[in-house]
């Protein structure tokens, strides 16, 4: 591939971070301090896109920006997998600050100069994490994530947030990242170099002792993928506001996670190094265990919320095991689970949030009839979850299709049989909301019968994300050829 320089990818990261001084400077004019956020937002979707033509065509897109030692660069470079998340992450930037609007003012929420300030810097450390060339990049813009999404996770500053704030530190902030650490030295003793390379920097002749340890260190390490039993923040952190929980599942924090593991595997140590030292299949296996249990758990929660959050612990999975099957076809399904987990997701949550805006409802038992009184909530409620589910033409059964296809060709019949599994797990936890919303009565009481549609400015986003899930399930043409650079 050839490489080209443009520091294109450095003003994509800085731009929200830019953005921070001018919404803080704004703090006392709120629709100025917002408006802001849009510009943000827009600039950096712009220049993501962008580059777009440049990868499609073959090239890679470097720039240096500083170097700390030899071989330790802050250094970025776009390539496919960078893209694609990136496009994923500046795009919902733009839907969630409408989302983020109508519900921070909808419930007269405090410290939104905080709140948008440390939003805009998760998104400037997402891209920096999408576009970074080697570990020490990754890993100085994966820290940044875990210490400014903190603020917006306890900022009810209630007891209750602060214990989950207190979770999420301690498991993102401690042993896992002694793990990430670890792996990051070990790898610098083995290989010589820190830098993502295609088709990864360990090779098989290595020793295998080391080259696993460091591997499990990798995997320990990005907590932010909550592969069990290094989840427990996730479920913990949503005692944070609704547009918070979609930041946390389905742009930033653990799609970095997922994100970085992906990026591990392929770019650290590659599928053939993977495949000689028989580290992928196990793999597979290891997080079959997560997407199962985690979807056992999730039937058991009332709560929304926290059924969400469940789901997402068993979906994350669903990226890893894809990439560890090995196969194009599971690779593909895995790195466009990605993208097509964050609309969908990001669907959900919006949709909880609208709901306890309008009812102040938060417990699945208390939904009865509220699809007569919500009917473009629970609408795009139920095209999240049927695309959660994998039914075709929602954009999850495109991505669970080509993983089925990857077991498949790895000859993997109980990865086939874990995924058909999870899919029935999947249907018995939300489609039960469904039914609860559309067919069973609306209960008595004044309270209930003046429940209405959340504002515009939170219906919106949730439309438009809701319809993307459907467009891109139909013509998921897009993303897979951006994917398909990545498999070959």
């Amino acid at each position: 591939m050839e490489t080209i320089e443009s520091i294109r990818p450095f003003l994509a990261v800085l731009v929200s971070a830019v953005a921070v001084g001018l919404i803080v400077a704004s703090r006392k004019k709120p629709n100025l301090r917002e408006g802001w956020s849009f510009v943000a937002a827009g600039i950096k979707f712009l220049l993501v896109i962008s580059m777009v033509p440049a990868i499609l065509s073959g090239q890679i897109i470097e720039y240096t920006v500083f170097t700390v030692l030899p071989g330790i660069e802050l250094k970025f470079r776009v390539d496919p997998l960078g893209l694609l998340f990136a496009i994923t992450a500046s795009f919902l930037w733009i839907i969630t600050t409408v989302y983020n609007i109508g519900y921070m003012r909808s419930l007269n929420e405090h410290a939104q100069t905080r709140y948008f300030s440390c939003f805009a810097i998760a998104l400037s450390a997402a891209i920096g994490v999408a576009f970074s060339a080697n570990l020490f990049t990754l890993y100085l813009f994966y820290e940044v994530l875990s210490i400014f999404t903190y603020p917006l996770v306890a900022h009810h500053e209630d007891d209750e947030a602060w214990e989950g704030g207190k979770k999420y530190l301690v498991y993102l902030m401690g042993f896992s990242k002694t793990c990430l650490l670890g792996a990051v030295v070990l790898t610098y003793m083995i290989t010589g170099t820190l830098d993502f390379q295609e088709g990864g920097i360990f090779t098989a002749d290595m020793p295998a002792m080391l080259v696993t340890l460091t591997y499990i260190l990798f995997i320990a390490g990005f907590a932010k993928a909550a592969i069990m039993p290094f989840h427990n923040w996730l479920p913990s952190a949503m005692v944070a506001p609704t547009p918070v929980s979609g930041l946390l599942h389905a742009v930033a924090v653990v799609k970095v996670g997922v994100f970085s593991v992906v990026r591990i595997m392929l770019s650290v140590f590659g599928v053939d190094t993977l495949d000689a030292f028989n580290l992928g299949i196990p793999t597979a296996f290891f997080v079959s265990f997560t997407i199962i249990m985690a979807s056992i758990i999730a039937l058991t929660k009332d709560d929304l919320k926290a059924r969400l959050a469940y789901s997402t612990v068993s979906q994350l999975s669903y990226v890893i095991l894809g990439v560890a099957l090995l196969t194009p076809s599971g690779i593909l399904g895995g790195v466009l689970h990605i993208t097509n987990h964050a609309f969908s997701k990001i669907t959900l949550f919006f949709c909880a949030g609208s709901i306890f805006i309008a009812s102040g409802f938060k417990k699945i038992s208390q939904l009865d009839g509220i699809g007569r009184k919500m009917p473009f909530t629970m609408a795009a409620f139920t095209i999240g979850a049927f695309s959660m589910i994998g039914v075709p033409a929602a954009a999850g059964f495109t991505s669970k299709w080509y993983m089925a296809l990857g077991s498949l060709e790895a000859n993997e019949s109980g990865i086939l049989f874990i995924l058909l599994l999870s899919t029935v797990l999947n249907a018995a936890y939300f489609l039960p909301i469904v039914f609860r919303a559309f067919f069973k009565e609306l209960p008595a009481g004044e309270h209930y019968q003046n429940i209405k549609e959340a504002p515009g400015f939170v219906i919106v986003p949730i439309m438009i994300a809701a319809i993307i899930s459907i467009i891109i399930g139909i013509y998921p043409d897009y993303f897979v050829s951006i994917i398909e650079r990545i498999t070959g």
